[in-house]
């Protein structure tokens, strides 16, 4: 007799993948292996404490792997936040394919940095889908997915929050209905029309532009904030004098603004306001030089912050 649950991969990085992972050693289905990129790693460290299989991420790139999937008897495979493409011959030797939980929308946010991506746009909602796996990225079929608001304050490192704790228990639900009723597992085609791939390009060359909406400048800045991370988009950066500086952190006055854009106003505090074309962006932290300062210690009144050249 077969026994209760599925013999599950589980591919992971990051918290998404470690929330995944503890999730999933509470129920019925057993891990079969953790794919990690280093047994070191938060993800590989903590499965291997809990006495997993580590097995090497990229494995799931080679074809050839597919043998120890179907040697291993894989019920399914899952991915959590790890990057490496998994091939065609790997997904089919699993005996219910492959998902992908992808934070973000889908279609119409696919790909890379998803989530500075939706900040920077100015959407207002955002959310995390778990689809199949197909040959094509982030194309696959939509088993589930979630929505939840975009607030003014957000950052990157917020609505990561927010996709991990919205998308595990998806994986979950995903798991419970694989087990009991495989047949009834959602797979709703994806509008395709509706895609929108985003790649590791950052918007505006990474500069800002002090004659562009103070909302579109905010928007920017917040979305580089992966603090205490590093981001991968670095910070915006604007030229002060002869050197370039990064904008770490800005928010919005709603003073409409008395002088030209760039010009450097009066503090607040150890903040500083900065016009632009619409009205006064308080500047609240800089990057100078690799280290993090106050504005109001490095600009003065009637400074001209100017586009990077």
């Amino acid at each position: 007799m077969k026994e209760p649950g599925l013999n599950v991969l589980l591919a992971g990085e990051e918290a998404a993948g470690l929330q995944t992972l503890r999730a999933l050693a509470r129920t019925e289905h057993r891990i079969a292996a953790v794919l990690a990129s280093s047994a070191d790693a938060t993800v590989g460290k903590v499965a291997r404490q809990m006495g997993y299989e580590i097995w090497p991420a990229d494995l799931v790139k080679d074809p050839g792997f597919a043998a120890r999937v179907r040697d291993r008897a894989i019920d399914i495979i899952l991915n959590v936040h790890s990057l490496h493409i998994v091939h065609p011959e790997v997904l089919r030797a699993a005996r219910l394919g492959g998902f992908n939980l992808h934070p973000g929308p889908l279609p119409a946010y696919a790909g890379l940095n998803t989530i500075s991506w939706a900040i920077y746009r100015g959407e207002t909602s955002y959310g995390v889908t778990l689809h199949e796996m197909s040959p094509v990225v982030d194309a696959g079929r939509i088993a589930y997915a979630a929505s939840f608001p975009i607030g003014e304050d957000d950052t990157p490192m917020s609505l990561m929050r927010k996709c991990v704790e919205e998308g595990v228990p998806l994986v979950m639900r995903l798991l419970e209905t694989a087990a009991r009723h495989p047949d009834a597992i959602p797979r709703i085609e994806q509008d395709l029309a509706l895609r929108r791939v985003f790649g590791r390009e950052i918007p505006e060359g990474g500069c800002l532009d002090w004659a562009r909406p103070a909302a579109r400048i905010v928007n920017f800045v917040r979305a580089c904030d992966y603090h205490p991370l590093p981001s991968p988009w670095g910070h915006p950066r604007t030229r002060w004098g002869d050197r370039d500086i990064g904008i770490a952190r800005a928010s919005r006055t709603g003073r409409r603004a008395d002088g030209p854009p760039g010009k450097v106003g009066e503090p607040s505090g150890p903040d500083i306001d900065v016009a632009c074309e619409d009205e006064w962006i308080l500047v609240r932290l800089l990057v100078v030089d690799g280290e993090r300062r106050r504005p109001a210690v490095v600009l003065r009144p009637g400074d001209r912050l100017g586009e990077v050249s």
